[in-house]
């Protein structure tokens, strides 16, 4: 019997409508959703009736959530925490009403490591990434809800290296780590070497490729991450977690708020829609698929 594949979504990149999100996911017959804007805000930031709105209107669609797609940790290490402790706290609401036990999260936009001006800096921002990273894990801990640390550009666990610090300190019940093949691609990072140091920490793939040499994002199996050649070794390993996809294929509302310094490939999209695009990198995970 052919294995079944947990595939989710980001489908805000469908629309920015949940109404529209709901009708793609069903054309696609996906029925998990990452959930991250709906409606015109992400979904942390929504008023406790409105989530109530999104999760009966997911649910009537037969819809669940695989992940909150929170931008937690998507602050500078030097911009006020308490403010952004809060709304985690909220986001830690959010995913206990949508039944969510994962909620993504980052490890706060840093300098450059490997600059002279920083080198004496860095053991500074180190320790506060881990305090802070310390606090939000404490939380959930005590709240039975499962942080995924994503690897992105800019942040401290931008390279594997420091997603390795990061897994070594944290990881545990209450902790584990995304794999993203595009943001690894996009830092320069080895996909196959990240994956060789990351790959017992590992409990949910983003799905979105790159190019090395333009950082251009590209439909799974087009770019330089490896993502065919690593999905094999994860499920040959065991790996039974959500496959989601986060196309980024063309220019949907709130790129720019979500990318830091990152580059779409249009691949002439602009005749194409939200669901086109979607398709198009569903419809290229499933060929490599193993």
């Amino acid at each position: 019997m052919a294995k079944e594949y947990k595939i989710s979504g980001f489908a805000d990149e469908i629309a920015d409508s949940l109404e529209k999100q709901v009708e793609g996911l069903n054309k696609l017959r996906i029925r998990y959703i990452e959930i991250r804007g709906a409606d015109g805000n992400n979904i942390i930031f929504h008023k406790q009736e409105d989530v109530k709105r999104i999760k009966n209107r997911l649910d009537s669609a037969g819809i669940a959530v695989s992940s909150i797609g929170s931008p937690l940790g998507k602050i500078g290490i030097d911009a006020p925490f308490e403010k952004h402790f809060e709304d985690f706290k909220h986001a830690v609401d959010v995913a206990h009403y949508m039944n969510s036990q994962y909620i993504r999260m980052f490890s706060f936009y840093v300098p450059q490591k490997d600059s002279p001006d920083n080198a004496d800096k860095w053991e500074t921002i180190r320790e506060e990434v881990f305090s802070r990273i310390g606090r939000f894990v404490d939380y959930a801990n005590k709240n039975d809800i499962i942080l995924l640390h994503e690897n992105e550009k800019g942040i401290y666990g931008e390279k594997a290296p420091e997603c390795l610090e990061l897994m070594e300190r944290f990881y545990g019940d209450h902790f584990k780590a995304i794999f993203d093949f595009a943001n690894f691609v996009q830092a320069g990072q080895d996909t196959l070497e990240a994956y060789g140091m990351l790959k017992d920490y590992i409990a949910y793939i983003h799905v979105k490729d790159a190019r090395m040499m333009d950082g251009k994002v590209m439909p799974a199996g087009y770019g330089d991450g490896n993502v065919k050649e690593i999905l094999r070794r994860l499920f040959e390993n065991g790996f039974d977690g959500f496959l989601s996809l986060e196309p980024h294929l063309f220019d949907f509302k709130g790129f720019t708020q979500l990318e830091k310094g990152g580059k779409l490939n249009r691949l002439d999209m602009g005749v194409m829609s939200g669901f086109e695009s979607f398709s198009l990198a569903y419809n290229a995970l499933k060929e490599i698929l193993p």
